[in-house]
């Protein structure tokens, strides 16, 4: 369900006074006359609560963005500076509304950024829709940030475009790890009453009937509530139907309460492949040697066989120049979080009139670029305002007392190289 506020678009509103309709062409004057003019970027992301762990690395990227975009950019013959304002969605939706029509309405961002599930993605884009500002999003499945904000296939949206991998995928990269394994093909799924778990649960566009066609049962429960201290129910199901393998998205609070409940309930799936929640090195190690062999979707890595078109730096490059700055393990946002402003970058050289949001639109419905995380060309979307990265498997294997993210499926995007082989928990 969307979570719009019922605010006035700023062109309805300078349109609704003859004092507010002189604004714009003061402001064009402003920056018309000024040596170096400058465009806001506005940027919403999860930096507290349970889905901080996306943002973990917001800091270094934003940094080295921010140095990268120190000299200006040039738009049509003109250098621009570009100021960069993050929000923090305190991972909740209405929150991530608040400060998006905040970004929107007070700093007044010619563009908004966000990523990080549809929990922020979904509603900083209904803000840029409805008070028409352009926006760009990833971090989340196109069929919940599509079909989320009731999207219509044909039509799409005006104002706001997305980048990331689709549902489709994520099956195609699972079934592909789990197909060599030699496992009993009954399947148990954890999806949460929320954007994220009732798309990858729903019968049609998510895994039931995916799974069904390639000779999987998936024993599904039904959808609990984010944050439960329960999984009982669950256990219980999975155990009765013989399931060896666990799927699902989940938080990680939601994880690590369900695997330790496993545990002492005595259920012992042999692959236990989750979403979202297991992305995170962080996580892994908090999970201790229960978390040696958990495996998940791998959006980017070390390993991806690209480079960045702002700074030329290499997947590899980026992922050691993280740890080296932090000394924490790289993670899988910093690519997307990068590739981000490489797209308003881009846009923003491109756009034939900077000061109208139409132009910038049409830059960025226009863009074919070459990122740290693939090709982001909305031309080839599989559906209006989308356009998809690739996507591979991994599993996490404890060397010595560190966790390492192998590469274990790629028959999707075989340019990602394999490093690992899936191994049985």
């Amino acid at each position: 369900m969307k979570t719009v506020f019922r605010t006035p678009t700023r062109r309805r509103f300078l349109a609704g006074s003859a004092a507010a309709l002189a604004a714009p062409a003061i402001l064009r004057s402003t920056r018309a006359y000024a040596q170096t003019p400058t465009l806001k970027v506005g940027h919403v992301s999860p930096r507290t609560g349970p889905l901080a762990g996306f943002a973990e690395a917001d800091d270094y990227v934003l940094d080295a963005i921010r140095a990268s975009f120190s000299g200006g950019l040039e738009n049509n013959g003109r250098a621009w500076n570009v100021e960069i304002i993050s929000k923090d969605s305190q991972s909740n939706p209405n929150r991530a509304a608040e400060v998006a029509a905040d970004l929107i309405l007070g700093d007044e961002v010619d563009i908004i950024v966000a990523a990080s599930t549809p929990d922020t993605v979904n509603p900083v884009s209904d803000q840029a829709e409805i008070n028409e500002v352009p926006g760009i999003t990833t971090d989340s499945p196109w069929q919940p940030y599509f079909f989320g904000r009731n999207g219509v296939p044909g039509v799409g949206f005006d104002y706001t475009y997305h980048f990331f991998w689709g549902l489709e995928d994520v099956i195609a990269a699972f079934l592909d790890m789990w197909d060599g394994s030699g496992v009993t093909k009954v399947v148990g799924g954890l999806f949460p009453n929320d954007a994220d778990g009732n798309a990858w649960g729903d019968p049609e566009l998510g895994l039931p009937t995916p799974l069904a066609g390639a000779g999987y049962a998936l024993t599904d429960p039904g959808r609990y509530q984010p944050l439960t201290d329960d999984f009982s129910t669950y256990i219980n199901a999975f155990k009765e139907a013989g399931a060896e393998i666990v799927t699902g998205n989940m938080i990680p609070p939601d994880f690590a309460t369900f695997w330790s409940q496993a545990a002492q309930q005595g259920f012992s799936p042999k692959i236990v492949t989750i979403g979202k929640a297991l992305l995170f090195p962080s996580v892994i190690e908090s999970l201790g040697d229960r978390g040696d062999g958990l495996s998940s979707e791998v959006w980017w890595s070390p390993n991806h066989p690209f480079s960045s078109s702002l700074t030329g730096a290499s997947a590899r490059d980026l992922a050691g120049g993280y740890s080296a700055a932090t000394g924490r393990p790289w993670t899988q946002p910093i690519g997307f979080k990068h590739a981000l402003f490489e797209v308003v970058a881009d846009v923003i050289r491109r756009a034939e009139d900077i000061e109208d949001p139409a132009a910038i639109v049409s830059a960025i419905a226009a863009t074919n670029l070459d990122t740290i995380v693939g090709n982001v060309n909305w031309a080839n979307g599989p559906i209006n305002n989308v356009t998809k990265t690739p996507l591979v498997a991994g599993q996490w294997q404890k060397e010595g007392d560190m966790f390492d993210l192998k590469i274990v499926a790629n028959a999707q995007a075989p340019e990602i190289p394999l490093t690992g082989a899936l191994k049985l928990l």
